[in-house]
């Protein structure tokens, strides 16, 4: 599994012009599901994002996780993560788990975040996706987790 981890003041995801999800304060989680991964790494992923810490504190350190702050998560499936770029110019998407199997990880992780307690909104799997962002530093973390 990979994500790219974005903090963020808000964000609005749509689909075909009509809106689907938005968060405030938070953090916008693209999330991708390998050949491979195992379910018990949903958990894993779940309470690493809960408790994150990459928001400032009152000496502006990072030391305040999502779950500190009350924010939200926006989590959006992205197999486009998983491109292999090592041959010629056009990637390879060899590595994404086949979608039945990718969305049900993507949906367990995402019941997984909710019940630790971390408001969380889902994109539409396999759609074709607008999200306008703010981000907020920017503060962004790609982390993978086999």
């Amino acid at each position: 599994m990979k994500a790219v981890i974005q903090r963020v003041y808000n964000a609005v995801l749509s689909v075909d012009g009509k809106l689907i999800s938005q968060i405030g304060k938070g953090l916008v989680v693209y999330f991708c599901v390998e050949q491979g991964d195992d379910e018990s790494l949903c958990a894993v992923f779940a309470n690493k994002l809960a408790k994150l810490r990459i928001f400032e504190d009152e000496q502006g350190k990072m030391n305040l996780s999502v779950l500190d702050i009350g924010g939200e998560v926006l989590f959006v499936s992205q197999f486009t993560l998983a491109a292999d770029l090592s041959k010629g110019n056009r990637p390879s998407f060899f590595n994404a788990e086949e979608p039945n199997r990718a969305n049900a990880l993507y949906l367990k992780t995402a019941d997984i975040l909710t019940g630790l307690g971390v408001p969380t909104k889902t994109g539409v799997f396999g759609a074709d996706m607008t999200i306008d962002q703010s981000n907020r530093g920017p503060v962004t973390i790609v982390w993978e987790n086999k």
